[in-house]
């Protein structure tokens, strides 16, 4: 039962923390690039890892930062200098990025607990088994998972990034040229969130896995995209669903007995789906209320 909540709770925060983030991107029309980065900060990862032999949160966050912010300024560049297509340039950067990660960790840490697929897949399941003591292994506190503690960290850092500066990030988001004019440093700001993006990511592979944090960082936005009046409104609406997600998907994972990322994932499809079609429905119902009413305006 407490190894349950505690597999509930890390996937609240991770579906979460990639909501927020996922809203901002979905509004900059960047959600590719939340793709790529959640992708190749592998190579970050590792290269971190193989320069000091250490796989400290601080370290790897560090080294997926880094590589994060060099996947989106060399995709920028690609598309500006070598007139090529956005998406185009995001593609290759990425991809090459990536295999260049998993080389690296077939050939220098293949004896390590740091593999492919743990970062494409991830298994929260798992979770509960790798804690943090507090002092002696034998008689120290066992103070829950470490990858709760990991995304704990960085949700916290993502929320008070999005509320201390909101005014910034949505003048930003909606206006970037009244923002430069305003004297707003728009490419400032583009980092910063593709900071936030890496952080989240990186803290979300040991738990969930690429493929979950990609569905979390895209999906729920979307779905709260097709709703929201506001920034706001957004905001909250894709932690909503987010959430909604991760608590049907660990019910359809229980009764199925498969994986409990894959079904959050496939979760979150379904509340799109549903809010789709529930908005047609609403836009054919209206259709027909304003044809019923314009013959009897017309009398």
């Amino acid at each position: 039962m407490i190894s349950d909540l505690w597999i509930l709770a890390t996937a609240s925060l991770v579906a979460v923390a990639c909501s927020m983030v996922g809203s901002f991107l979905i509004l900059r029309r960047q959600s590719l690039l939340g793709d790529a980065i959640s992708h190749s900060v592998l190579l970050g990862i590792v290269l971190a890892f193989l320069a000091t032999d250490s796989r400290s949160l601080p370290v790897m966050l560090s080294g997926a930062v880094l590589i994060g912010l060099t996947t989106a300024w060399l995709s920028d560049q690609l598309h500006k200098t070598g007139q090529l297509q956005s998406d185009a340039s995001i593609g290759i950067v990425f991809t090459l990025f990536f295999a260049v990660g998993v080389i690296l960790i077939s050939l220098y840490a293949g004896d390590i607990d740091l593999d492919q697929e743990c970062v494409l897949y991830g298994e929260i399941a798992f979770v509960p088994f790798d804690t943090v003591i507090w002092g002696d292994l034998k008689t120290g506190i066992d103070l829950g998972p470490r990858a709760f503690w990991m995304i704990l960290i960085v949700f916290a850092a993502v929320l008070a990034s999005v509320v201390v500066f909101y005014q910034r990030l949505q003048t930003v988001t909606f206006h970037p040229t009244l923002a430069v004019s305003l004297g707003i440093n728009v490419v400032f700001w583009h980092y910063f969130m593709m900071t936030l993006v890496s952080m989240t990511t990186v803290a979300s592979f040991d738990a969930v896995g690429a493929i979950l944090v990609v569905a979390l960082l895209v999906i729920p936005a979307s779905t709260a995209y097709l709703l929201a009046k506001s920034l706001k409104q957004m905001l909250w609406m894709a932690a909503g669903f987010a959430e909604l997600a991760v608590l049907i998907g660990y019910a359809l994972a229980f009764w199925l007995d498969s994986s409990i990322s894959a079904s959050i994932a496939v979760s979150a499809g379904i509340v799109l789906l549903a809010v789709v079609v529930q908005q047609q429905f609403y836009q054919r119902r209206l259709r027909t209320q304003t044809a019923i009413q314009s013959p009897l305006s017309a009398n």
